[in-house]
């Protein structure tokens, strides 16, 4: 019975083997496991490029193109990196753009200023986002503002005041809020 259960020498090479070929896979660069189908290649995404979709040619005498020829509907890859990088350029270009696409252009409005990129940034560095959970257990306090605070109220009597009397906006004092005085439990 017990010469029966005993494993057969050619089974357990073969199951050696098939461990030291798996334990070598595991070890080795991607060049095993690549030929093991282990890992997925996905495609350079800068050299794919995009087509022309097919389309009925408006009149039925064009000829039809030599195998091999350019397209003559595609641009360039020069043509489309300027497209990419400048977008207006390839738009402004007289050839190119038709009377709708001129019309759309000129419905758009004027062109946008020269520093609107420095504009967005400093927009953008004024706004909060909003703070978790433990940024607010943490920093339970409101960060005191920074300059003075005009108290809102006491400003808009003040150019009421002023306006009724007929005396410029800039008479009298602005008034300001005054930071609350800190007591033992504020200073942890």
């Amino acid at each position: 019975m017990a010469a029966m259960n005993a494993p057969r020498p050619q089974r357990l090479l073969a199951l050696l083997a098939l461990a030291a070929l798996s334990g070598l896979a595991g070890c080795s660069g991607t060049d095993v496991t690549r030929s093991f189908g282990l890992v997925r290649d996905a495609p350079d995404e800068f050299t794919v490029t995009t087509r022309a979709p097919l389309s009925m040619p408006p009149n039925f005498s064009v000829q039809p193109p030599r195998p091999g020829a350019s397209r003559p509907q595609e641009a360039s890859a020069a043509q489309a990196g300027a497209a990419t990088l400048v977008p207006q350029a390839a738009l402004m270009q007289p050839a190119a753009a038709s009377s709708g696409e001129q019309s759309l252009l000129n419905a758009a409005g004027p062109a946008a200023p020269a520093d609107i990129r420095a504009k967005i940034d400093a927009d953008s560095a004024m706004v909060q986002t909003n703070r978790s959970f433990t940024d607010r257990l943490l920093f339970w306090r409101a960060p005191a503002p920074k300059g003075t605070v005009v108290d809102p109220q006491a400003e808009a009597r003040r150019l009421r005041e002023n306006a009724a009397l007929g005396q410029p906006t800039d008479t009298g004092d602005t008034p300001i809020i005054q930071p609350k005085a800190k007591s033992l439990l504020d200073i942890f």
